[in-house]
């Protein structure tokens, strides 16, 4: 049996901070790199864009108001045009739902609402970044025509590729590992985020987010909602 050592080593985590408020975005450096982060910065949407498309990051903390180009339209980039498959953690001083279901749509992991605590930031994307680490494990999934290959962190249906944000590709894995079984929110919330859980609307966001891409260009659905137990994914 092969083991691995999924100890998150903070040293060799690299991070990439787009915020264009100075002393916001000097703060959290400063904090990231005391925290043993190395971090490098954008102070608009253009460069953090190509920033983010021209080196490897373990994670991107990307602000919503941004000149150049807004956050939201650098995460679908990154994510449609570039199929960059990094945890985005979004930043905003709007703590309005519609603002958040947008990022979570573009293909955000996470999100965070100004102000906040640097700590839970930090816990934040030691979360996301331990919990991608972690997908690199060779394991193939199939439900039915839908395969999803670990090794190569690839999602077919029907042999067609599907591009899936890391959180929604998660998602899809956890269910396809308890195939046929109902998976409850608790039980996903739980393995994405440990004991840190965004707010309730934040898995119903990336659930339609994932059987937008699994299931509206083909014939079937595969993913169902079981009222009042969770979600389950079968071929029946």
């Amino acid at each position: 049996m092969t083991t691995r050592d999924n100890t998150f080593n903070i040293q060799n985590a690299k991070v990439l901070l787009v915020e264009d408020h100075q002393a916001m975005a000097e703060t959290i450096v400063d904090f990231l790199e005391v925290s043993g982060f190395v971090v490098d910065y954008a102070a608009d949407g253009i460069t953090g864009l190509y920033l983010a498309s021209s080196q490897p990051f373990d994670a991107i903390i990307l602000d919503v108001m941004l000149p150049g180009a807004d956050g939201f339209e650098i995460c679908r980039k990154l994510r449609q045009e570039k199929s960059i498959t990094t945890p985005i953690l979004m930043l905003t001083a709007r703590d309005e739902l519609n603002d958040k279901l947008t990022g979570f749509q573009h293909g955000a992991d996470d999100y965070l609402v100004k102000p906040f605590d640097l700590p839970e930031l930090v816990a934040r994307l030691i979360a996301q970044i331990r919990r991608n680490r972690g997908e690199h494990s060779s394991e193939m999934l199939s439900v039915g025509d839908l395969t999803l290959d670990s090794g190569k962190m690839e999602v077919r249906r029907n042999d067609q590729l599907i591009h899936l944000s890391p959180t929604c590709y998660r998602i899809l894995k956890i269910l396809m590992r308890e195939a046929p079984n109902v998976v409850s929110r608790e039980e996903i919330e739980n393995e994405l985020w440990g004991d840190l859980p965004p707010d309730s609307d934040t898995i119903r966001s990336h659930m339609y987010k994932l059987r937008k891409a699994v299931e509206k260009p083909f014939d079937s659905n595969l993913i169902r909602t079981v009222q009042g137990a969770g979600f389950r994914i079968s071929d029946e």
